[in-house]
């Protein structure tokens, strides 16, 4: 296992320019802190803030010193700022969506310009590689530019026929919902922070969005950007605070939910909108399964298991946890998937230098020792890494690899949310795609394999809402013009394609009436001639097979 420190004297970006130290990035001052946290939103109406509300100071992963002091709001203030939103949404959603577009559009160009100002951050709050955080501009400034250009199709209204043929013409048409709720993790900041407002707004609402404590900043900073670009600063609020009281208030305050975080906390999440009759898309946990099949080509398929694991640290819920190869190739898949895995670069550095970053929280690095000390304990075999290392900083452990993972161990079935995949070998397909479908996830899944047909049809078989085939996660969730989304424990609804922006509209059925009214004309004997000519038609209209 390599690793790479400090490299900081690499990295030679446009200015401001990123530091060499681990602790703040040189170029983010008290002002510039000052300037993102106005942003958070507060009841003008109750003055200052009070002594339950004090300011929370995340620590940074790279080295536990302390990052920000970012205000946290109450209940009042979520309130206020749904208000606000409320009261600018129909000017917005009377805009033309050619100009919403350019908003958007602008921020994008905005966001690669100034792209490596949101990298600093995001490693800074995070502490992953710094490719991993590009990643997430990547997939934001995608979003951005296919919704922009995307929107009008998706939301156009569509003429369908009427009662009477002729008589009824009817059109469906898409209406914002209102004001959407956002409530994004730490693990991706940007991407489900700001990747799942863009559709909301270009769909014409007004959104307030939760920013994990983790990971304000980044949020923070992506709003400032925005208005910026020239969006109205109260269309798009921001608050912050205690999921438990920020994000129920939250709940209770918008017309529609998006979460992405925990089964757990997304049951919470959906109860609470249920009782407002209020919708809700929820992205959850996962404990993905990869398939290797006996004709697949082994290098490729250890290379990309790798990726797929440890990406991001492990810390997304579309990474790899199960990998299942069949028997008559397991030993070569091993040996290939171990030595790649040891050829990663561990690393705490503000430039491309390592592959691997730390994890987030002491909470994620206890989970992740806790699931793999268990499994040894109880008879699993350590491939490769298996332990913390606190010589590259407070947070960091290695990628590893178990074998030998039986149903009475953690690992084996609860999502462990870090760099750790266990190996299991099968003999037919029907078993890998048993074994594929156990538990009660249904997230994403893998399939490598030369016969890409057979494996389209296992896929078929296979509970997830994405199987990627001869790539580990990214195929699917990098294509935003098809929806990402999960089964089961793994949530509801989908963000991008098509339902990612419709799920923030309500369906409107608009039906015009000519000439004739629908119904018996008044007089007697109206309504019995009325009945027998629409059974007639009715009959008709059989026999010609029309709907």
């Amino acid at each position: 296992m390599t690793t790479e420190q400090d490299h900081g004297q690499d990295h030679t970006p446009a200015p401001p320019s990123s530091p060499a130290t681990l602790s703040r990035p040189a170029w983010v001052t008290d002002e510039s802190i000052a300037r993102w946290c106005a942003w958070v939103h507060r009841d003008a109406g109750r003055g200052g803030q009070p002594e339950d509300a004090e300011p929370v100071t995340p620590v940074a992963p790279f080295d536990l010193a302390p990052t920000a002091a970012v205000p946290v709001c109450l209940p009042e203030d979520v309130a206020a700022a749904a208000a606000d939103a409320r009261a600018a949404g129909p000017a917005w959603a009377r805009t033309p969506q050619r100009r919403r577009g350019e908003v958007v559009l602008a921020f994008h160009d905005l966001l690669l310009e100034r792209q490596e100002q949101v990298l600093d951050l995001i490693q800074w709050e995070t502490g992953k590689a710094r490719y991993h955080a590009w990643q997430e501009v990547a997939q934001v400034a995608t979003i951005a530019r296919h919704y922009a250009r995307r929107a009008r199709h998706y939301l156009a209204p569509r003429s369908v026929r009427g009662m009477v043929p002729g008589l009824t013409k009817v059109q469906e048409v898409r209406v914002p919902k209102g004001v959407v709720g956002v409530i994004s993790p730490w693990n991706y900041p940007l991407y489900l922070g700001v990747g799942d407002a863009l559709p909301a707004l270009l769909a014409g609402n007004a959104v307030v969005s939760k920013a994990d404590a983790q990971t304000s900043l980044t949020l923070l900073w992506a709003r400032a950007l925005m208005a910026e670009a020239g969006l109205p600063d109260d269309l798009w609020r921001i608050v912050t605070g205690p999921g438990p009281v920020v994000g129920s208030a939250l709940v209770d305050a918008v017309d529609f939910v998006c979460f992405t975080g925990s089964t757990a906390t997304g049951r919470a999440v959906a109860e609470r909108a249920a009782r407002r009759l209020v919708g809700a898309s929820l992205e959850l946990g996962g404990k993905n399964p990869l398939i290797v099949r006996e004709d697949a080509d082994v290098a490729a398929a250890a290379a990309g298991t790798v990726v797929a694991a440890f990406a991001n640290t492990g810390q997304m819920c579309i990474h790899i946890e199960r990998v299942y190869v069949h028997e008559r190739v397991y030993d070569t898949f091993r040996d290939a998937l171990v030595r790649a895995t040891g050829e990663l670069r561990l690393g705490r550095s503000y430039d491309f230098a390592a592959d691997i970053g730390s994890l987030t929280s002491s909470a994620r690095l206890a989970a992740v020792e806790r699931h793999v000390t268990e499994a040894v304990a109880k008879g699993a075999t350590v491939l490769a890494g298996g332990r913390a290392r606190p010589d590259i900083g407070p947070l960091f452990y290695e990628p590893t690899v178990l074998e030998g993972v039986t149903d009475e161990m953690a690992v084996c079935g609860e999502e462990t949310f870090g760099p750790v995949l266990s190996l299991y070998s099968y003999g037919t397909d029907s078993e890998a795609v048993d074994l594929a479908n156990r538990g009660t996830y249904g997230l994403s899944a893998s399939i490598w394999s030369k016969d890409t047909r057979e494996a389209a049809r296992m896929a078929g078989r296979i509970r997830a809402g994405s199987v990627n085939i001869n790539d580990g996660a990214a195929a699917a969730a990098g294509s935003v013009e098809a929806g990402m989304g999960g089964m089961g424990d793994s949530g509801l609804g989908r963000r991008h394609g098509a339902e990612g922006i419709r799920k923030y509209t309500e369906s409107q059925t608009v039906a015009r009436q000519r000439f004739l009214p629908l119904g018996p004309e008044p007089g007697e004997g109206a309504v019995a001639k009325f009945v027998r000519g629409t059974n007639g038609r009715l009959a008709l209209l059989r026999r010609l097979r029309i709907r």
